[in-house]
């Protein structure tokens, strides 16, 4: 085994920086003065990242994104609402399941895997049932790389008065979102992804307006971001236990990536890995499941080889003994692996990682037709 840790190839965690990492070196009281403006400072960046101004507010959460997925449509979206879900993927499904759990009612516009949602098919499905009243989306879906068009939709849903929440848990930090005038009512994100923190910490940007209406409404102690919102406005404190190596380490994440350029930089870093594996992949034979056209600088996912001698879980340890991390597929229908271009790495890492899965291919005696 390598002396140095294994470089992440996953959607997060994250193979992450030293200044990162030795930010969580110290001990911070939850009550103290210090740890309380840090708070207040990543929470003001965060909205400044996704241009919010004074309209929209950040709730921090304890928890791995999800815990604020669900906090936010438990908070956000009255029982009696009808909620558009447009799916393709997994992560899309775990907000129906949400939904469901809590008793709000769901239409679920399907779409293929491989297929990114269809603005038009929305709007169609907006303009067919009245009742419907806001969407949740994700721009996203990790489970294959997917893209979906979040600016169409989200003009749609404006022009028809619909609310809109986002789960941009894999796309917020590389990809390029303005709240300001976007139709947008909220949007999620987690500290462990295009940031590259460390996990355990969601946050949901929301227009203040939204968020103060919804006193009472949320089912759950624990994830009711109104409660934490006005605690935090109150005494400058978490309601309960704060993640607080998380937090400072995602101080130190975010100087990081205003440093490097916001962004802009951030998205084009990632957009080089993406490159570099896709080609360095396709060069071994391996086919990625997306058209291009689809495909987000985050994750890719790759048809698994039909060879009868593969088997992920071979494949995985070789590339894990060489020092590098994969990620297994999510898909329904097929037989594939993910590669993850995101983290604090660069295209050389990328090549490394795709010599030692040709490396290990030959030792496996893999071979792809």
């Amino acid at each position: 085994m390598p002396e140095r840790d294994p470089i992440l190839l996953t959607p997060g965690p994250l193979t992450t920086s030293r200044a990162t990492r030795e930010a969580m070196l110290h001990d911070w009281g939850s009550w103290d003065t210090a740890f309380n403006q840090l708070t207040q400072s990543v929470c003001k960046d965060l909205v400044r990242i996704a241009n919010g101004g004074d309209e929209f507010v950040c709730v921090p959460l304890q928890g791995s994104g999800t815990f604020a997925v669900e906090a936010a449509i438990g908070t956000l979206v009255p029982r009696d609402s009808r909620v558009l879900v447009p799916n393709n993927g997994a992560y899309c499904a775990r907000i129906i399941t949400i939904l469901r759990r809590l008793g709000i009612a769901c239409v679920e516009l399907p779409f293929a895997e491989s297929e990114p949602a269809n603005a038009g098919a929305i709007d169609d499905a907006l303009a067919g049932d009245s009742g419907i009243t806001h969407v949740v989306m994700v721009q996203l879906e990790t489970s294959a790389g997917l893209l979906n068009p979040l600016d169409a939709i989200a003009a749609i849903c404006r022009s028809r008065g619909k609310r809109l929440i986002v789960d941009a848990m894999s796309s917020f930090g590389a990809l390029p979102i303005s709240l300001a005038d976007s139709g947008i009512d909220a949007l999620i994100s987690a500290s462990g992804k295009c940031l590259e923190g460390v996990p355990g910490m969601g946050f949901v940007l929301a227009r203040r307006a939204l968020l103060e209406a919804s006193a009472g409404r949320s089912p759950s102690l624990a994830l009711d971001l109104y409660d934490q919102y006005v605690y935090m406005q109150r005494t400058s404190q978490w309601r309960f236990t704060p993640p607080t190596h998380v937090v400072a380490a995602l101080r130190a994440a975010l100087d990081q990536f205003l440093g490097e350029g916001g962004q802009p930089a951030r998205g084009a870093r990632y957009a080089e890995n993406c490159a570099a594996l896709i080609d360095g992949m396709r060069a071994l034979g391996f086919v990625p499941f997306l058209d291009a056209s689809a495909q987000a600088p985050v994750i890719v996912t790759f048809h698994a080889p039909a060879d009868p001698a593969y088997t992920f879980a071979a494949l995985y340890t070789a590339v894990r003994n060489a020092g590098y991390v994969l990620y297994p597929g999510k898909l329904t229908t097929l037989e594939t692996f993910r590669v993850g271009c995101i983290g604090a790495l660069g295209a050389h890492e990328i090549r490394g990682a795709v010599a030692a899965i040709g490396d290990a291919l030959r030792a496996l005696g893999i071979t792809l037709r």
